[in-house]
């Protein structure tokens, strides 16, 4: 490959990797042009809240000498990545969406950040969530909304909706997400992008999130080989997180040219509870259909439980108690009026409604590993919606009142620490994208990045061209 009439802004880690092999490109170009979409597209879409374009270029120049002598650091020294702001990274700020933060610059890397500055990971910035993550949903008082690449009007899902935004439009090539309810794979679906839920523990975090066991680290990209790329990095033991595991693949991507045959996959529209918008469940039947057609057994059938939103919100809301609980009056003042809100409610239950949703937790997922005793994997819709209005968190105008209502198909791995996927699979009548998710059993990663990586290739997604979306349609 030639760089000369390539847009270095399009290519993915292996392509760059591959040119800055050959010389045919630095990493300073590459890293140039990720800051160019981001001056380009951002001030549609709001995806960065920190850009960092000295430091970013600084470590563009040192990746650029290690290349010239041979000796990167990694196959992704000199890519270009991004950050999550509940990220700490040393020399930037972490506001986490919130106006009780400051601006004050971190003294230290998180884990993941240790990890891609020690394989030469060119760290751009800090993109946009909800405040503290709580919602699914990119929006906060402090820096505004992030906005949909498909149609700026609509919402890019959350929490993680600005690296699924800069994902989409590739401002940068990495990016660093986390899921503690969805909020990779949401924002992966709304955006188009694929989204990747790593099995709990497998990518360390430090300092903790505020709903610690429900949280998982993981990759927004355009594409699986690019997300093993990732992973093979972030995805290592690190003492620092108390509930970080042993046991991580030594090449995440291992299975990524292995086919579909033998896969028995469970294929379940609406997991017997959920209501599913037609548009969408077309689609991810079709996707289904797809998967069989690459050799894999698609079965359906729903998995066998109830609706575990009431579990996940007595988990959820007592998350947003203690972060309620940890402000001044002035600081309660400027939270999100809805986080606030789950707090309250969380006031006013006693300590047995937690345990007893600990121990349904539990029951949900000895069912979904008992289910995964029969099937390899399990395939929903990864939202049963279409994005709607900006700075919502309900579709305006449906009888909706909160996001669990719309988010069924996601929490429901938060609970069961198990990994999950989101993986775009068409669009809409109105242009917008469409995911359907693949859910494996704990520690059963490498299949379904093998799945996904299988899908991709047989059925390649598209990508926005801000700012007309229509013509996906």
């Amino acid at each position: 490959m030639s760089a000369k009439h390539t847009d270095l802004g399009n290519l993915d880690a292996g392509d760059l990797a591959a040119l800055y092999q050959s010389g045919d490109a630095s990493p300073l170009e590459a890293t140039r042009a990720s800051l160019g979409r981001i001056d380009q597209f951002n001030d549609t879409v709001n995806a960065f809240v920190y850009v960092d374009y000295d430091g970013a270029e600084s470590q563009a120049k040192a990746s650029a000498r290690r290349w010239g002598r041979g000796e990167p650091l990694s196959p992704i020294d000199g890519v270009p990545v991004s950050l999550k702001d509940l990220t700490s990274c040393a020399g930037m700020p972490c506001r986490e969406g919130s106006a009780t933060t400051s601006d004050e610059l971190c003294d230290f890397d998180a884990p993941p950040v240790t990890r891609l500055r020690e394989a030469g990971a060119v760290i751009l910035g800090k993109t946009n969530t909800p405040e503290f993550g709580w919602k699914a949903v990119t929006d906060n008082r402090l820096f505004g909304a992030t906005a949909n690449p498909w149609d700026s009007g609509l919402t890019s899902g959350g929490s993680s909706g600005g690296a699924a935004a800069a994902a989409a439009l590739n401002m940068g090539v990495l990016h660093q997400g986390g899921d503690s309810g969805g909020s990779i794979r949401i924002p992966a679906a709304f955006c188009g992008v694929f989204g990747f839920m790593p099995t709990f523990g497998w990518t360390p975090q430090w300092p903790p999130a505020k709903m610690t066991t429900l949280s998982s680290i993981g990759p927004i990209v355009r594409h699986p080989r690019d997300a093993a790329r990732m992973l093979n990095v972030i995805g290592r033991y690190d003492y620092h997180d108390p509930y970080a595991l042993h046991g991580q693949p030594n090449d995440w991507g291992v299975d990524l040219d292995c086919d579909l045959t033998g896969l028995r996959i469970a294929y379940s529209p609406d997991l017997g509870y959920a209501d599913v918008n037609g548009e969408i469940a077309t689609r991810v039947k079709e996707a289904a259909e797809n998967l069989e057609a690459l050799g894999a057994e698609i079965v359906e059938v729903d998995p066998g439980f109830e609706s575990p939103v009431e579990i996940f919100r007595r988990l959820w809301f007592t998350a947003s108690l203690e972060v309620y609980s940890q402000c001044d009056n002035k600081q309660k003042e400027l939270l999100d009026p809805g986080l606030v809100d789950n707090a309250r409610k969380a006031e006013h239950w006693a300590a047995i409604d937690l345990f007893r949703a600990y121990a349904e937790r539990a029951e949900l997922t000895a069912k979904l590993e008992h289910f995964n005793q029969d099937y390899h994997l399990l395939m929903t819709p990864s939202v049963p919606i279409e994005p709607f209005e900006i700075n919502q968190e309900v579709p305006p105008g449906s009888s909706l009142t909160d996001w669990e209502e719309w988010a069924q198909f996601s929490y429901p791995f938060n609970l069961s620490n198990q990994p999950a996927a989101s993986i775009p699979c068409g669009f809409t009548r109105s242009g917008l994208p469409v995911g359907f998710q693949l859910a494996g059993g704990r520690f059963d990663d490498i299949r379904v990045l093998r799945a996904a990586n299988a899908y991709l290739d047989a059925y390649p997604a598209r990508f926005p061209t801000m700012p007309n979306p229509a013509e996906f349609a």
